[in-house]
């Protein structure tokens, strides 16, 4: 998929990160962007956006990324259970890392993230490593 068609959700508590976020998103070519301050808030809106990728953050009240991603991969529609995630976080302990890979995420950026690291996982969560065959 051509990242710059992607529709992405950012679930982030921080104004100013998910500000910066947005802006980095935006300077990739993604224009199809919705924001949301928490994942309880994200998971109402979920079923009727259809995103194509997700970056959340993992420590936000009252609903957190790793809850959130769990209450999506248990989600009726296989759809929105098999969307790609993404994790944002400037938590980068072994300790969350390891409770959040096992949830089938799409990879792991640490705050505040770069151009680049977002472009690369966005393009791997999308269409996977380089020479497979697109989903």
């Amino acid at each position: 998929m051509d990242i710059k068609r992607a529709r992405v959700v950012v679930v982030e508590d921080e104004k100013i990160m998910c500000t910066f976020v947005m802006g980095n998103l935006r300077r990739l070519g993604i224009l199809d962007l919705f924001a949301f301050e928490d994942g309880a808030s994200a998971m109402r809106e979920l079923p009727n956006l259809k995103p194509d990728l997700i970056i959340t953050d993992v420590h936000m009240q009252p609903v957190g990324g790793i809850e959130f991603v769990r209450s999506l991969r248990a989600s009726p529609h296989s759809q929105l259970a098999n969307t790609p995630v993404i994790f944002l976080s400037a938590d980068s302990s072994a300790a969350t890392v390891g409770e959040v890979l096992p949830l089938g995420v799409a990879g792991y950026i640490v705050k505040p993230p770069s151009l680049a690291a977002m472009d690369a996982k966005i393009e791997l969560a999308l269409n996977g490593p380089k020479g497979s065959k697109p989903r």
